[in-house]
């Protein structure tokens, strides 16, 4: 009975994998037949084959522009995870805390993007500093709600059961809460992941000297459209690497809560 079991969970977790790689690899080979039958001028459609060579031939200026993007990524999301953990903490501590930022919170998500880079380029300059400050801004939301709610969210039963043996505030924070609210905390980190990129990207059209958005833009106006699309790749691969190492991140962390869902 075991071996049957085991044998069906590997089948979901393998169909889940190969099925998307097989559609996947279907569109490309779709799109590469399309653009060569129909002759497509390349600087309007390039093939999947244009793109990759595009990739060979400017690796070099694609890593130039590439590395900075990925240190705002990184230090714009990291900086944004500890202050959406840290606020959410005190916000549930203190309620007064929560219903002071609460309305600042929503009025922050409310302004487009692509409203707030400008301003943020002729307040910090052209430098690092508005680019993280985005990222941040995007990100520090998602992170914040989502690990709020888990930490409200905790069982009830698990809490009063820790209340009857005299357990600390601080210890039904530390056993009763926070281990129900790590699955929402890795939820609103993994959708902070992708705005993250978005972000990077967004604020380095509108004012950079270097970055994966300012290579793109240059692409455009050269109609170099396979270098374009470089980008575009690189971009979702870097969102979906992220991605992916949340999840992985998560899973290494919260055994009992995959677990869990695998048998469920």
């Amino acid at each position: 009975m075991d071996k049957s079991v085991n044998t069906g969970r590997r089948q979901p977790a393998l169909g889940a994998t190969l099925l998307p790689g097989i559609l996947l690899l279907s569109l490309i080979a779709t799109w590469q037949i399309v653009v060569e039958w129909r002759e497509t001028p390349r600087w309007l459609l390039p093939s999947p084959a244009d793109i990759v060579k595009a990739f060979i031939e400017s690796a070099d200026l694609i890593w130039h522009h590439a590395d900075i993007t990925l240190i705002e990524v990184a230090s714009g999301f990291g900086i944004a995870l500890v202050l959406g953990i840290a606020t959410a903490v005190a916000s549930h501590m203190f309620s007064i805390i929560w219903r002071t930022i609460y309305p600042l919170l929503v009025i922050s998500q409310s302004v487009p993007v692509i409203v707030l880079a400008p301003l943020l380029v002729i307040w910090f300059g052209f430098g690092i500093t508005p680019k993280i400050a985005l990222i941040v801004l995007v990100c520090f939301f998602p992170i914040c709600i989502s690990f709020l709610d888990g930490l409200r969210a905790a069982d009830s039963e698990i809490l009063s059961l820790l209340k009857a043996m005299g357990a600390s505030k601080w210890q039904m924070f530390r056993i009763g809460r926070l281990p129900a609210a790590l699955p929402s905390l890795a939820a609103g980190a993994k959708i902070a992941a992708t705005y993250s990129v978005i972000g990077a990207v967004i604020v380095e059209w509108l004012g950079a000297s270097r970055g994966l958005g300012v290579f793109l833009i240059r692409s455009q106006n050269s109609f170099r459209a396979d270098r374009a699309f470089v980008v575009i790749v690189l971009v979702s691969a870097l969102a979906i690497g992220i991605f992916v190492l949340i999840d992985l991140l998560a899973r290494w962390s919260m055994p009992w809560h995959y677990s869990r869902k695998e048998m469920g």
